[in-house]
């Protein structure tokens, strides 16, 4: 089967675990859970506002931790947040909270690859998944190792840019789905652009699976409500399931 992720921006809302639950209800296989930060560079318009909204609610990363450990949740919980927040708090203490939480995977996108050795480490000790990326532009000795090095999946991102919703799903990230699945036998999820389901049904012909973010996160900043999302989800999860390769 193929795999669903979803992302979601913590602290979106005062009652924003009610997403949570229902993305677990409408088949995601893990969520990725954004951590408010005044400086996401990766991150496009959409994601932005919903990162500017929380921080406005006085959002932090303490308090989505301990949102996230009132709530139970089933799947997989994977951070999604930049270096800065990381070393504030030091590698080792930041993945012990993430652990407390019940959070099992982080992904910081950016930090180097050369540079990643110490939050690998924190991440082993607590064990916490710490899930690298690639790119399109990502030369073949560094895919590799970043293949090589990611734990838990690989997470490939589909353009050079920042994420958000587009109309079409991009060769570059279908090729480089391709790539890594030759380089590795652990799930390779395709992310940034997958906005309907027939962008998963596309990307999951050559992927493991996928993350989808801008396109829900759209839809909350919008107003949709929990159970709203999760008829969302469950179209790009029954798109999913058609494929068998």
């Amino acid at each position: 089967m193929k795999m669903l992720v979803p992302y979601l921006t913590g602290g979106i809302r005062p009652d924003w675990t009610r997403y949570l639950q229902e993305y677990e209800r409408n088949g995601a296989d893990a969520i990725e859970i954004g951590l408010p930060f005044s400086d996401p560079i990766l991150d496009g318009p959409t994601i932005q506002e919903a990162s500017d909204r929380a921080l406005r609610r006085g959002v932090t990363t303490r308090s989505v931790l301990a949102d996230l450990a009132g709530v139970r949740i089933g799947i997989p919980l994977i951070a999604m947040t930049y270096y800065n927040l990381v070393l504030h708090r030091g590698a080792d203490r930041f993945c012990a909270d993430l652990a407390e939480a019940g959070v099992r995977g982080l992904i910081v996108p950016d930090l180097p690859l050369d540079e990643a050795g110490a939050l690998s480490d924190a991440a082993v000790a607590n064990g916490v998944d710490l899930t690298l990326l690639a790119a399109p532009t990502t030369p073949p000795d560094r895919l590799a190792e970043i293949a090589e090095r990611s734990r838990g999946f690989v997470y490939a991102i589909s353009v050079m840019g920042t994420t958000g919703e587009r109309d079409e799903l991009a060769e570059s990230g279908v090729r480089l789905a391709g790539r890594l699945r030759e380089l590795t036998g652990k799930p390779v999820l395709l992310a940034f652009g997958i906005s309907r389901p027939e962008h998963a049904t596309a990307a999951a012909g050559v992927c493991d699976g996928v993350v989808v973010g801008a396109a829900l996160m759209r839809r909350i900043l919008d107003g949709d409500e929990p159970e709203q999302l999760g008829a969302a989800l469950a179209g790009f999860r029954a798109g999913l399931d058609t494929v068998t390769v």
